[in-house]
Formats: C-alpha cells, sequence, structure tokens
C-alpha cells in the first residue's frame, strides 16, 4: 500500500500527520508514506518528524499562498500593493506547484492521498483529480479553509474536527473523526508535572506559564508579554516560545535569563521552537495560545487552563469563531488580539485571575478537557486506509 500525506505552513497541519502515520503503520506496517510539505516549513517538518521517530521521506512541493485579511478593503489593498504582488507571484507558485505534483504523481501513484489543508495541499489536489487518484481531506476548524473548499467537491472522503452541524460537506462522505494529535498529549499527574518543570529548569513548586504563538510565532502576543513580563514574573514562572520568524526580535528578553553551569538560574526562559511541545504543555499550570484547532486539540486533550488570543486577521476568522466556542463553554479566557496589543495588561489580568484562582483554573481545563475525542488519530488512519482498500 502507498500513501501520499500532504501538510505544512504550520505544526497545525504536520503534528496531526505524524500521528496519521503512525497509525497506519500499526496496522499496516508495511505500508509505503511519503510526505510533502512546502518549501518554507520543510526545515520544521522534518525536525518534528524526525525527533518524533518516525523514518518518514519528506519531499518540497511548490505552493502558493492567498493573503485574505478580513479587514482589508479594496483600498487597502492598494495601499499595501506588496501584498497584491506577493499574491500574483503565489499565483504562478501553485501553478507550477500543480504541474510539479502532476508528473510526480504520474510517474509515483500511490493508492490515496491525505491531504491535511492548507495552501500546500491546493496544487497536490488538484493534480490528484486530474489523475483520478483518491484522496482525503481532513477540516480541523469550525470553518472550512479556502483550500479544502476546492477541494471538497471531489475529494473521497472529507474527514472533519467538529462535528457535522458545522458543516456543509455532503453526509454520503463526510465523517466526524475528531482532530488527531500523537500520544505523548495526555493529561499528566502532578509528580510527572513537577519533573517536567523540573526538566526545564523551573522552580518545580512556582506556578509556570508556557507562551506559544505556534512555530512561527505571534508578534503581538510576544510583544504584548514584553511589556508585562515584569509583572508576571513576580507571580509564576514564564516560558516563551518565541518562534523561529519572531525569536531574533525577541533577544533582549535574554536579559531575563541566566545560566549557571548549565542550569537556570532565573524564572524566565525563552526558546525559538520545541518539537517536543507536549512537555511544555505539561509541564505548564497556565498556557497562552492562540486558537488554531490542532493546538486547542492538544491543549484539551492536556487538560490544560488556557488563555486564548484568536488571531482575527486570518480569512473566515476561524480562530475567532473556535475561541468563541470555548469560551461560551466557559473552557477558556479569551483575550482579544488588537484589544491587547493596544493594551498589553489585558492579558496580564488573564494571567494572574488564573494564577490566583486555582479553583477557575481547574474549572476551565475540566471543561476544556470535555472537547477532547479519543481516537481520532485512529479513526482517520482508518478513514485513509479504506479509501486505499476501496481503489
Amino acid at each position: 500500500m502507498k500513501i501520499l500525506v500532504v501538510g505544512g505552513g504550520s505544526g497545525g497541519h504536520v503534528t496531526p500527520v505524524v500521528a496519521v502515520v503512525r497509525e497506519i503503520w500499526k496496522s499496516r506496517p508495511r505500508a509505503k508514506i511519503e510526505f510533502w510539505t512546502d518549501r518554507k516549513y520543510y526545515k520544521n517538518a522534518r525536525k518534528i518528524t524526525v525527533e518524533s521517530g518516525l523514518d518518514l521521506k519528506i519531499r518540497k512541493v511548490v505552493a502558493g499562498k492567498l493573503r485574505r485579511y478580513t479587514n482589508f478593503t479594496f483600498v487597502t489593498y492598494l495601499q499595501n500593493f506588496d501584498v497584491v504582488l506577493k499574491n500574483i507571484w503565489d499565483f504562478f507558485r501553485t501553478i507550477f506547484g500543480i504541474f510539479q505534483s502532476f508528473f510526480r504523481l504520474m510517474f509515483n501513484r500511490p493508492d490515496v492521498i491525505f491531504l491535511k489543508g492548507g495552501y500546500v495541499c491546493l496544487p497536490v489536489g488538484i493534480a490528484a483529480r486530474w489523475l483520478r487518484i483518491p484522496y482525503v481531506i481532513h477540516d480541523s476548524d469550525a470553518t472550512p479553509g479556502l483550500t479544502n473548499r476546492v477541494l471538497s467537491k471531489h475529494a473521497t472522503k472529507i474527514a472533519t474536527g467538529m462535528p457535522l452541524e458545522y458543516y456543509h460537506y455532503p453526509e454520503d462522505k463526510a465523517e466526524w473523526t475528531g482532530i488527531p494529535i500523537s500520544d505523548d498529549f495526555k493529561p499528566v499527574t502532578e509528580s510527572h508535572q513537577r519533573a517536567l518543570k523540573k526538566e526545564l529548569g523551573f522552580d518545580e513548586k512556582k506556578p509556570l506559564v508556557v507562551v506559544t504563538g505556534g512555530s512561527q510565532g505571534a508578534q503581538h502576543i510576544n510583544m504584548a508579554l514584553r511589556e508585562i513580563l515584569p509583572q508576571v514574573l513576580k507571580m509564576a514562572s514564564v516560558l516563551l516560545v518565541a518562534g523561529h520568524e519572531r525569536y531574533p526580535e525577541m533577544l533582549d528578553l535574554k536579559d531575563y535569563e541566566t545560566w549557571e553551569e548549565g542550569e537556570l538560574q532565573t524564572n524566565f526562559r525563552m526558546i525559538e521552537f520545541s518539537a517536543e511541545i507536549y512537555k511544555l504543555f505539561g509541564a505548564a499550570d497556565i498556557v497562552v495560545s492562540r486558537a488554531g484547532a490542532s493546538t486547542m486539540t492538544e491543549l484539551s486533550a492536556m487538560a490544560k487552563a488556557v488563555i486564548m488570543v484568536p488571531n482575527e486577521k486570518l480569512p473566515g476568522y476561524h480562530q475567532v469563531k473556535n475561541a468563541q466556542a470555548y469560551e461560551r463553554a466557559n473552557a477558556a479566557l479569551v483575550v482579544e488580539d488588537n484589544k491587547m496589543h493596544e493594551d498589553p495588561e489585558l492579558l496580564l489580568k488573564a494571567i494572574k485571575k488564573l494564577v490566583n484562582d486555582d479553583n477557575k483554573r481547574e474549572e476551565i481545563a475540566k471543561n476544556l478537557k470535555k472537547f477532547s475525542k479519543d481516537n481520532a488519530a485512529e479513526n482517520l488512519a482508518n478513514t485513509v486506509i479504506s479509501v486505499a482498500k476501496e481503489k
């Protein structure tokens, strides 16, 4: 059985792929699996797969991104003509990627393709349609992205991360599988949490706030933390995952981080990225994060108290809608990105609220756990395998 998996652009489109591949190999250990990702995320994808123990062949595929910003009008696009030029350039990159994928697939035809989502999947999905290769798509967010809306028409199966009531897909080929995540994301005991804090260099008795904007970083979250860090450090330890793109501009925060003989002497630490984010989440008492579906599923599986700062500029407001669903269920605190950017004290108030109120922190974590769906990776792996067998 030959299977191609495709995903990239962010960790939310790669870590689920790793989880699904693991499950496929459990039942089909001889399956030949290849992973395609975009050039920009190739390095991260390789790191994630290697550190996850997967001997997976990874190849780059050319793809282009359509930049659509919810707060942009026609005039705004004209005023930011560099965005228009990037879209034009990426249009031609997508065309190139379609033909690149077509010839690759023609000479090395898989039995099924699993398209996790994101712009990198578009050229591969179109090429697969031309060659009549069956493919499965997966939607993590309550609002389907542009790529999946385009590819869903000819998909053999459509897997969703949320209940089907959130979507408008044909019932005969849509299935609620949940969002696949690694088995590493699971609740930790108090003793294990203390051990993880110690492993990271922190005081195991002090509350730990883990702040992350994803593998690429989130500028507004990083900048807000820079403003409030001295106050937060008075009540908790802080670990900032600054992101590959944002790390260089945050190096001034290294002044808060002191090491002696390989041991952390302060209660602050900043890293660029971690392929073992489950350890960071496991150590955390509070997590400040974007509202990406995969990240929220990981935190849900680990039953963590979360402060969500949804990215309001993404097309379809999908992170905002995700955050609203969790907030209505009292499963997270939500801080609006733009308001936080203007007033970082809003983030400080949210952190202080959870640090000082153990009951509130436990209540949010308990409610968030209810959003976790067991066996999502196994469900999706079985769907992919069934499509390959039906071919």
